[in-house]
């Protein structure tokens, strides 16, 4: 549903971000494009990966999911002769208390996130999941006004309200708030606030979170395999393949994300970034047949709603419009009561 509310517009708005620019531009836009979907389209079908180890329990597949990854991280640094740069970059990070305390930060805060969501897919809460990542970017606009100081825009604040509004909806109609939905928003929001203080790059940062916590993800197993209870040892081989595969479907779409990011404007990478949550909530709905009641339905209205007007806020003609409504606010105030 929410696919063919925004695909005129995101086709629209690429269309005019394209135009105008030098045919070696050009290209790297639509390898940017190609290459950022591709990522976001991961993503988006990550659910699926997740239900077809749902026999084994999350912190386990949590565990198998941060060794594989840097595992896998430390052999793409290799084959693409960074292993040495990586390994000044985090001298340089060690050197640097604020840095040491933001990499460890963003470490703790995706460890969260990863946990949180591979629970959520197994428990049932795919819709959930996609709720979440909505308001992720609404949740970062908040994080910047209270941490960075930054101003909320007009429409920033028109969008924050209508999310709020749906969060609040599903809260009132069914006698519980989404934490699960809330604690991925916020989670990785603080994790993209400390990540932009330390300034590294997706494949760089990804190595050295998992580095952080791999030992204590390493302990975890060896402490399952011993005690008997490891789903990696005594469970089927296509178990165990697929929990070493939990690094690939980790390492894989960053590194898609990290080429698109580097060809594309955020602007761009800001309307890609809801194919994910949409593709999720197509599975919640469609695959794994979730309930989706009217409740929900008005709930992520007013989150759509909000995404939209956020993602065009910077247009000319919501410029145009914020100021006709700002003067006439104004003139009104004027008006003899």
């Amino acid at each position: 549903m929410h696919f063919f509310i925004n695909a005129p517009t995101i086709s629209l708005f690429i269309k005019v971000e394209v135009v105008g620019m030098k045919t070696d531009q050009h290209t790297e836009i639509i390898k940017g494009i190609a290459f950022a979907t591709g990522a976001y389209i991961m993503w988006g079908i990550l659910p699926i990966y997740w239900k077809l180890v749902q026999s084994v329990p999350s912190p386990e597949v949590l565990a198998h999911r941060i060794v594989w990854s840097f595992l896998l991280m430390i052999v793409i640094l290799l084959v693409t002769g960074k292993l040495r740069t990586f390994g000044g970059e985090l001298c340089e990070i060690m050197a640097t208390p604020k840095k040491s305390f933001g990499v460890l930060m963003a470490s703790s805060l995706i460890t969260i996130n990863w946990f949180i969501y591979i629970w959520a897919v197994n428990s049932n809460r795919v819709i959930e999941t996609s709720l979440g990542y909505y308001i992720n970017p609404l949740v970062s606009i908040l994080l910047g006004i209270l941490v960075l100081k930054e101003k909320l825009s007009f429409w920033q604040m028109i969008s924050f309200l209508l999310a709020m509004l749906g969060v609040l909806n599903m809260t009132l109609h069914f006698g519980a708030v989404p934490w699960a939905a809330l604690a991925l928003a916020v989670s990785f929001g603080l994790y993209g606030l400390f990540k932009k203080m330390v300034g590294l790059g997706a494949i760089t940062s990804i190595t050295i979170e998992t580095l952080i916590i791999s030992p204590f993800a390493l302990l975890y197993l060896i402490y399952l395999e011993k005690s008997g209870n490891s789903a990696f040892g005594s469970g089927s081989p296509g178990i165990a393949v697929l929990l070493i595969g939990a690094g690939i479907v980790t390492a894989v779409p960053l590194i898609l994300f990290s080429e698109g990011a580097n060809r594309l404007p955020l602007t761009i990478i800001g309307f890609l970034q809801y194919i994910a949550p949409t593709m999720a909530l197509l599975l919640g709905v469609f695959l794994y047949h979730e309930p989706f009641t009217k409740v929900h339905l008005v709930s992520f209205a007013f989150i759509w709603a909000a995404l939209l007007i956020f993602s065009l806020a910077k247009t000319r003609s919501f410029a145009q419009l914020e100021s006709l409504l700002l003067k006439k606010a104004a003139l009104k105030k004027r008006e003899p009561a």
